[in-house]
């Protein structure tokens, strides 16, 4: 494939993606264009689209990581991590409504969010690095959401789409790492009221420390850095859970507390 043919593919894939996302109509997938195996154009799809959101005024205040927990994987039948950016406008707390109209095709998984206290830079960065730069982590639900029509995914597709980034429900009281084995949190997932979904810490690749390690040395790798101040979404704990109206979502952590999403109806 040519340069050219490359950089044609590319816009091709921005501009299916930005339609989607501001007509709000799910598209085709963009693996028309990219391929299936090709993620470094895919990153750079996700770039660009991100680059003209702080063009637009948005601002970047953290990132996630997708497809750690084997459950989602299997749901998708992609068996290897992803990444994508946080903007400010993603970002409600506990009980603060999230909008049903401001999502496509919404999908709920309970996380753990870590909040870092100072950068990591180190290409060969650990475990160790991660736990000295964490500040305090909470618990979170992510609504994870994707632009392309009925979630038909491979990992060009949800990588180009911002790892398939919706909103994140931050909880509100924050909790040190100090002797606190991430790996061993239960967590159930509740909406209204009933349990839709079970899982631990270990399945986020072994602990979710361990997840937010791999997204720092991925990110120097692309030349770029967990910043102070950044929230993680560090991961799904278990399988994620569609929903198409309004709902309240309850994520509980063992030793972690929960936070509760509060999805509403447009009002009329």
């Amino acid at each position: 494939m040519t340069t050219a043919m490359t950089t044609t593919a590319g816009a091709d894939a921005v501009a299916r993606l930005a339609t989607a996302a501001a007509t709000r109509t799910p598209c085709a997938p963009v693996r028309e264009f990219l391929g299936t195996t090709d993620i470094d154009a895919a990153y750079s799809v996700q770039r660009r689209l991100n680059a003209d959101r702080v063009a637009s005024g948005a601002r970047v205040v953290g990132a996630k990581i997708g497809l750690t927990a084997p459950a989602v994987q299997q749901q998708f039948g992609v068996f290897q991590p992803d990444f994508g950016v946080l903007f400010d406008d993603m970002v409600y707390a506990h009980t603060e409504p999230v909008p049903l109209g401001t999502l496509l095709q919404p999908r709920a998984e309970g996380e753990i969010a870590f909040v870092l206290g100072r950068d990591i830079d180190n290409p060969g960065a650990s475990v160790a690095d991660v736990l000295r730069a964490t500040e305090f982590v909470l618990p979170a639900i992510e609504i994870v959401d994707s632009r392309i029509e009925g979630w038909d995914l491979t990992i060009t597709d949800t990588v180009a789409d911002n790892a398939s980034t919706g909103a994140v429900v931050l909880g509100t009281t924050p909790y040190s790492l100090r002797g606190l084995d991430l790996a061993q949190v239960g967590m159930v997932l509740d909406c209204d009221g009933e349990p839709v979904s079970f899982g631990a810490g270990h399945a986020c690749l072994g602990s979710p420390v361990v997840a937010v390690a791999w997204l720092a040395r991925e990110l120097v790798r692309r030349e770029q850095v967990l910043r102070a101040g950044d929230v993680i979404m560090s991961g799904a704990l278990g399988p994620m859970v569609p929903f198409g109206e309004a709902h309240t979502f309850r994520l509980r952590l063992d030793g972690l507390g929960q936070v509760d999403a509060v999805i509403e109806e447009a009002s009329t």
